[in-house]
């Protein structure tokens, strides 16, 4: 059975999370209303997923997600956000958050997030990315192409799609090549990169501006 812990200052938000995950069979070992008891609770119950608000008093969603990622936590992180500032989301990403969803997700969904993060999968609200996205296209990146070196031409090109928030199955598609060829990519990609999962990576692309060089409709998903 698949375990959670809701971190959020709102408990009638909690309640609800509570409620749909319950009734869908997933256990909820545990609840904060911040990120400092979010911390500790996690640390006691260890669940496969967290769900993680971002604005919360005494420590945000941020500054949590990068506690339990430095202290070598192994659950995964699922950040929860209305999206009223790309900023916050990114910063999760580069702390270590496995996935972002919007909170006004459906049930359904929402279920198949959680279970998706507890195998490993990194849940993507497409209009977080969409948003993501738009707002890297009017900055310039940071000095970090150099490393993409030991990625092939084909790897760079997997790399920009990860940043734009395609799945496997999208990748292949729009490449037209397999998707086990797909997950061969990115696996070396982690490998040769030195990144911890799919998060790093797609941080990694929007820094290096691969994201903004893709075709529009490729960058909007």
């Amino acid at each position: 059975m698949t375990s959670v812990v809701l971190v959020d200052d709102q408990a009638l938000v909690r309640d609800g999370l509570r409620l749909i995950l319950e009734l869908a069979g997933i256990d909820v070992l545990g609840e904060a209303a911040d990120g400092a008891e979010g911390v500790r609770v996690v640390e006691q119950t260890r669940p496969d997923v967290v769900l993680m608000d971002l604005r919360m008093p005494r420590m945000d969603g941020v500054e949590a997600t990068g506690r339990l990622v430095a202290a070598g936590c192994p659950s995964r992180i699922l950040v929860l956000t209305t999206f009223d500032g790309e900023e916050h989301t990114y910063a999760a990403l580069r702390a270590g958050a496995a996935g972002f969803l919007l909170k006004d997700v459906g049930g359904e969904r929402l279920v198949a997030a959680v279970e998706a993060a507890a195998h490993g999968e990194m849940p993507l609200a497409p209009a977080v990315v969409a948003r993501l996205v738009a707002s890297y296209v009017q900055r310039p990146p940071a000095d970090t192409r150099s490393r993409l070196t030991p990625l092939s031409e084909r790897e760079v090109e997997v790399l920009g799609l990860v940043g734009a928030g395609r799945s496997n199955p999208e990748i292949a598609h729009d490449l037209f090549i397999s998707l086990a060829t797909v997950k061969t990519h990115v696996r070396h990609i982690l490998a040769k990169l030195d990144l911890r999962d799919r998060a790093q990576a797609i941080v990694l692309a929007h820094e290096c501006g691969l994201v903004e060089a893709l075709p529009r409709g490729a960058a909007r998903g």
